[in-house]
């Protein structure tokens, strides 16, 4: 019996781990400037592909009505408020911990840019990286997880 409850226990905490070192969930986006809040963003996978949606946003002076006026796709004028982020990301064959291939947007000025997403800390963080090229020509934000 003991060793039934423990061998669940186990499982239980691998599940967990590995949950953890995955980019799915809830994240409190930080500004890399300012280090101020900025949203939440649900990322969720269907299919092996990730995406990331606008839950909330954290910004004071945030506007309930505010859309992306400055997007050029089918983005342009959606309210940021649910607006998808973060779209076409599959794990990295290779790779335990990374997730890249899809795309990022900005949408304070519209552009969009490549992503790479690196669970950090236990699954406590992830390391977004969005840039132009190679991932040598870019910038990184570090999320905090939710849930």
């Amino acid at each position: 019996m003991k060793t039934s409850i423990v061998t669940l226990l186990l499982l239980v905490a691998a599940g967990t781990a590995c949950a953890q070192s995955s980019p799915v969930g809830l994240w409190k986006s930080i500004d890399d400037k300012t280090n101020k809040e900025r949203s939440l963003v649900r990322i969720t996978e269907a299919a092996g592909v990730i995406s990331g949606r606008i839950e909330k946003r954290l910004d004071p002076d945030a506007k309930a009505d505010d859309v992306c006026g400055k997007c050029a796709d089918d983005r342009k004028d959606k309210p940021l408020q649910g607006l998808e982020i973060i779209r076409g990301v599959k794990k990295t064959d290779g790779e335990d911990n990374r997730w890249d291939g899809g795309h990022i947007l900005d949408p304070e000025d519209g552009k969009t840019y490549k992503v790479r997403l690196t669970p950090a800390d236990g699954g406590k963080k992830l390391d977004v990286r969005g840039y132009f090229g190679a991932p040598l020509l870019g910038r990184t934000q570090t999320w905090i997880r939710v849930e």
